[in-house]
């Protein structure tokens, strides 16, 4: 499945303000009630600390919302020697989840951009991909928020990226198709404009 992300504009900033944050101890009793709707018994010994594991790998899954995306890209180099030509990385691996049914999605991200006279550290770029993938949302939001933020931080002339990912929604539930791969694309500037800067991307995500 191949879907190209619309440019409409995506919202990159951190967590929403006006959302109330419950406390660690309702986390921990609404996980204790989803293990009770499940079947199960809450203070068996084997579940005991079974709320208090899950709220802290929850902490960990979606560590993005407390960091800012565009601030992982602010410090930028000028000297760059003359180099005029794509910053590529390629097989970043993605942990997310989706916001439909909070299941895992799994896979890779391949970003690229061409830089305007100044360059990232190839460690930021891998640091955005991460605060994005660690929220709620679609693949294709995801895809949009992370061309965006490196399009409106470093202004290069062009920003690609392309994510390929399953998705646990379908593999172990629902459909239950194992080895469909989703994979969603996002080109500005002058990879949108130019065809044969575009077909070099996509070469060079085959390695």
């Amino acid at each position: 499945m191949d879907v190209k992300v619309s440019d409409k504009a995506i919202h990159t900033e951190s967590i929403n303000e006006d959302v109330k944050r419950p406390s660690r101890e309702e986390a921990m009793d609404a996980v204790k009630t989803l293990i009770s709707w499940a079947g199960d018994n809450p203070d068996r010994e084997g579940l005991l600390d079974t709320p208090k594991r899950v709220v802290k790998a929850y902490e960990e899954y979606f560590s993005g919302y407390k960091e800012d995306a565009n601030e992982a890209l602010t410090r930028t180099f000028d000297e760059v020697g003359g180099y005029e030509d794509i910053v590529f990385l390629r097989d970043i691996n993605i942990e997310s989840h989706c916001e439909h049914h909070m299941a895992p999605i799994l896979g890779v991200a391949h970003v690229g951009y061409m830089p305007n006279k100044k360059v990232v550290g190839i460690s930021k770029l891998a640091r955005v991909i991460e605060i994005f993938a660690k929220r709620l949302q679609t693949q294709e939001t995801m895809t949009a928020q992370i061309a965006q933020t490196i399009e409106e931080t470093l202004k290069p002339h062009g920003v690609a990226i392309m994510i390929d990912a399953k998705h646990q929604c379908m593999t172990t539930r629902g459909i239950h198709k194992t080895d469909v791969s989703t994979v969603t694309t996002q080109f500005t500037g002058s990879f949108q404009k130019d065809q044969e800067l575009r077909s070099r991307f996509m070469q060079l995500t085959k390695g």
